[in-house]
């Protein structure tokens, strides 16, 4: 400090440089407090995220036609008459939990769905996807994001239906459990009755999963740390660009071109539940498949949304230009890892249109003598599934998954690129395949692909296995 300076001056400039470390000093405990206050308020919401209970209630959310006029169910004439429930579930065991919905007024019956086995509706991976880092990760993502759905029916031993007015004891036909394909832990509850022949839904409900009992069964499922896969199970996390080492999955035996068509002015073809998801397809003038790979529509659908429904107004695109030229088929016998049957792969050589890159498609583990022998108008009927490895159908009975558990099963469908590099398939808009025998020839095989969400069939290829 310049000694030459009045008194007066070196004092006020002392105390300027006294209220600036002061200043800094509180900016420091300030960022302090609001860190710490951060750390606590995380930590809490996440203790509370994880925390469990043996009996717990959960929200259940109902959405009427109003709150949701994109539904693309098939809704009975009794849909939200019976409404407002309440949703416990309870721990019953090491694997086994009730699902009790509760009436909340004297017409409405209580409903249990019991003993379902929580370790078959979590993600498992195969163990011999384990040896392979890409492989569990692809195994994971893609059984947490795509749709897993069980049914009873009404005299299931898992079903117990009480009170009420009689409507719900006499009039229930099927109640259905679906893990949703999005984050971990969104569900739902559909009650369904039968109206002119046609299964229709009178009751949905949304709820979270206790992320606890989900973190549990993860666990035993896996014998492995939760924390090593919980962001990719409760956010998106894209596995495209993934080597894919197919080697790991199966052993080709022989394999051969087969003779195979994509007749792209075929009308497209429309039956179940792609009947009903026509108000949830964003496209006009879409008639045929040259019009999804011309490049000349816009195609998007409406986006599958958070706890589990449908929102036109927040559109999804497609990248089907990666698939847009089919160039040919390829049938192989394989021995798959994991089970003492050799069985089938068929994979389709699919051109990008923008690069030229070949990339393909694989459908593996199938027993083809088994597919069934189906006309075309009930191609829905036939085997319906997601793409992914070790992955349930998208809708099955208690009962099947019970006797066919998804982590045996030597089924995988992987689109790969030139590189055998893992495409992302959600962001192209490809939900999964449909296949089955021609009702007249059983050597012609149909071959469908799902658009986004199941919401529109894309593709119908011929193959001609003799």
């Amino acid at each position: 400090m310049n000694n030459n300076l009045p008194k007066n001056k070196k004092i006020s400039i002392l105390l300027d440089k006294l209220t600036l470390i002061l200043a800094n000093k509180n900016i420091w405990v300030a960022t302090f407090i609001i860190f710490l206050g951060l750390l606590v308020t995380t930590a809490f919401w996440f203790k509370s995220r994880y925390d469990i209970d043996n009996q717990m209630t959960v929200k259940l959310q109902e959405l009427s036609n109003f709150e949701y006029p994109a539904n693309p169910a098939l809704l009975g004439k009794n849909f939200q008459r019976y409404t407002k429930r309440k949703l416990t579930i309870i721990k019953k065991d090491e694997n086994n939990f009730d699902f009790v919905l509760e009436p909340t007024n004297e017409k409405t019956a209580k409903i249990v769905i019991k003993n379902v086995d929580l370790t078959l509706l979590v993600p498992k991976a195969p163990e011999w996807v384990k040896k392979d880092q890409g492989l569990e990760v692809i195994a994971f993502t893609n059984r947490e994001w795509n749709r897993q759905q069980i049914s009873f029916p009404t005299n299931s031993k898992n079903i117990e239906i009480t009170g009420g007015d009689g409507f719900e004891k006499q009039n229930i036909v099927e109640i259905a459990l679906a893990n949703n394909c999005l984050n971990a832990g969104f569900w739902e509850i559909l009650l369904f009755t039968k109206e002119d022949d046609n299964k229709t839904l009178y009751y949905q409900g949304w709820f979270t999963f206790p992320m606890g009992h989900y973190k549990n069964a993860f666990e035993k499922n896996n014998n492995m740390s939760y924390w090593k896969h919980w962001w990719k199970l409760e956010h998106w996390q894209d596995p495209s660009g993934t080597f894919v080492n197919t080697n790991l999955l199966r052993n080709v035996i022989d394999q051969k071109q087969i003779v195979a068509q994509f007749p792209l002015d075929e009308k497209i073809i429309s039956a179940g539940e792609q009947s009903r998801k026509m108000r949830i397809t964003l496209a006009t003038n879409v008639t045929t498949w040259r019009d999804i790979y011309s490049g000349k529509h816009k195609i998007e659908f409406a986006s599958f949304i958070q706890p589990g429904f449908y929102d036109p107004d927040k559109p999804w695109g497609n990248e089907y230009w990666r698939i847009g030229k089919f160039e040919k088929a390829v049938l192989r016998n394989i021995k798959p890892i994991g089970v003492q049957q050799n069985l089938q792969e068929i994979e389709l050589v699919l051109g990008d249109t923008k690069t030229g890159e070949q990339n393909k498609l694989l459908i593996s583990g199938i027993n083809i003598q088994d597919i069934p022998q189906l006309p075309v108008k009930n191609y829905s009927k036939g085997l319906y599934m997601p793409l992914g490895i070790g992955i349930p159908p998208f809708f099955q009975s208690y009962e099947d998954l019970t006797k066919s558990h998804p982590d045996k099963s030597p089924y995988f469908s992987l689109l790969l690129d030139s590189k055998d590099r893992s495409i992302e398939h959600h962001s192209l808009g490809l939900a999964g395949v449909v296949m089955h025998r021609d009702e007249n020839n059983p050597n012609l095989l149909h071959l469908y692909l799902l658009s986004y969400e199941r919401s529109t069939l894309i593709a119908h290829f011929f193959l001609y296995l003799k």
